[in-house]
This record gives structure tokens, sequence and C-alpha cells, in this order.
């Protein structure tokens, strides 16, 4: 129901960045523009101050920006208060997940809030963890899921459930009939790694960094960027990996890998993330309630 120029200046307020905007509304660069530009006229003055490449709010912009801020959080109040009478569960959510919760825990929690709420249309956007935080930052996604630690301290950040980490191996491999391992030993072999960004390759560095037994550098013999590639590299006999247990329960089944566990055990917490928002729609509450209920109920 917002002026659209109105959301639009508003994004670029926020994100002092015409080209991150038009990412974040899904616009071309150059319909953005013309949106601001066409509230620049209606209050025949500037709102932005464009210097070397950057911009920043004019005294105009300013107070359009506060005054816009306000207008939108009453706009959530009125969407709520009017869906609180009519119980009604509707709109539409983004939703950013890292790859491994992405294809291992979303399916099902995503697929039996929609079977509760079929009005409710989610996008579902895949990076690794690091890119899920961004996106959060620049409002990209009302909601990321995320297995690694977050460093903005003005974000909300909220555990759900644990992830238990195993090393794994291919049968017939000299580690294979072992229960447990330290990673000072597994690190004896070549090691098949997640990317930089990764929130699995970022616990792993820090789970190496509280190991003072472990001397040996992590020496990464390749580097990919799922699960799946992780886990199809260690079957081919190709080096060994650490992987969340969730990802790797067909492939036990199959006996095409073996797991072990890693002395001491290495778990890590998968987190909700979003922006601190003084009113949220209802559909992101029903959600973040509907999500945690399931983290209890699967939290091994």
């Amino acid at each position: 129901m917002a002026d659209r120029r109105l959301q639009v200046f508003h994004t670029v307020a926020r994100l002092l960045s015409f080209t991150k905007a038009a990412e974040v509304l899904h616009m071309t660069q150059p319909a953005v523009t013309f949106q601001v530009r066409q509230l620049e006229e209606h209050f025949n003055t500037r709102l932005f101050d464009r210097t070397h490449n950057r911009i920043s709010l004019t005294e105009a912009g300013k107070t359009v920006f506060g005054s816009a801020d306000r207008i939108f959080e009453l706009y959530a109040e009125m969407e709520n208060a009017v869906r609180e009478i009519t119980g009604e569960i509707s709109g539409a959510l983004a939703i950013g997940a890292s790859t491994t919760i992405a294809e291992y825990m979303l399916p099902t929690l995503l697929g039996d809030f929609k079977e509760r709420y079929p009005d409710v249309i989610i996008h579902l956007k895949v990076s690794n963890s690091d890119g899920i935080v961004s996106m959060v930052e620049n409002n990209a996604i009302d909601l990321g899921v995320v297995e690694a630690p977050v460093g903005n301290k003005n974000l909300v950040v909220e555990h759900c459930k644990r992830d238990q980490l195993f090393a794994i191996v291919p049968p017939g491999h000299p580690l294979a009939g072992s229960e447990m391992v330290t990673f000072e030993r597994l690190l004896e072999y070549p090691f098949i790694c997640r990317e930089e960004g990764s929130g699995t390759r970022e616990v792993i560095n820090d789970y190496l960094n509280l190991q003072h037994d472990c001397h040996s550098v992590l020496k990464v013999s390749m580097e990919l960027g799922s699960p799946e590639a992780v886990k199809g590299a260690v079957e081919a006999g190709m080096g060994v990996s650490v992987v969340s247990g969730a990802t790797i329960q067909k492939e036990l089944k199959l006996g095409t890998l073996v797991a072990l566990n890693l002395d001491p055990p290495l778990d890590r917490p998968f987190s909700f993330v979003h922006q601190k928002q003084k009113f949220r729609l209802r559909v992101m509450e029903e959600l973040l309630e509907f999500a945690r209920a399931y983290c209890r109920e699967h939290d091994d």
C-alpha cells in the first residue's frame, strides 16, 4: 500500500547505494533512479548528495527518511492489527538459508508450514553463511537460517538447534574401522573442505584453533561448493572430510561412507538471523514460532 517512490527512496537511503537497492527491490538501476527523482521533484529539493561515486542524505533527505521509517512501522502495525481481527495468515516472505540447512532441514519445515498456511508465499534463496548474513543486513530477505556464528551485533541471532559434525571416510580407508578419531590424525590424509565463507568451513577453523595438540595446519586438497560435492569426492577416495550428520544419513544406510566421531566432539548451532524491527508482519511471527517448535521437536 505504501507509496512506491517512498519505498524505493527508503531502500536507497538505508543502503546508501542505488545499485544495492536495485538488487534488493528486483528493479533496474535506472528505474530506481527514476523513482527517487520523482520524489525529489515532488518535494522540489535534492534528497541525496552525490560526490565521488558515493551518496549521502541531505538534510531534507534525513527528514524524509525518518518520516518514512515511522510510516512503514505504522503500515506494519495496521497489517498486524487487521490480521489479528480476521485471523488471516497470508503474504509473502523471503527466506535465505546456507546450503546445508536449505538442502536437509528446510524442505520438511517449509512443507509443513505451507500445509498449515497455504496462502503464504515463500521465496527461498540459498548461499553460504556469509552470503545469507549479507542478505539480511541489506534487507534482501526477511529471515536467514545459518550454520556459523554471526558477528553483526545489530542483527537478532537466535539459536534453534544443535548440529553434530562427523569425520567421513570411504569404506576400506585405514580409518574406517575406528569409532572415534582426533582431527590431528584426520589431517594425515588429504582433506576435502567447503569453500571459504561456508559455515562448515568456519566452524572447522574455529575448532582447530582450540585444539592444542593439533599442530598440523589444515592442508585442504580440494575446495567444493556443496555438501553433495564433498560427499562425492570422499566416496571416490579423493580424501577425507568433516560434515554435518544431517547430510550423510542416506550414504550411511547405503554403506558408501563411514562416519567417525571426532575427539573431542564438534557441534555447532543452527541460528535464525533477522533485522531488529519493532513491528513485523504477522506471517513472519508465525513462521518464526513454527520454526522454533520444529527445531525443539527435531533437536537431537
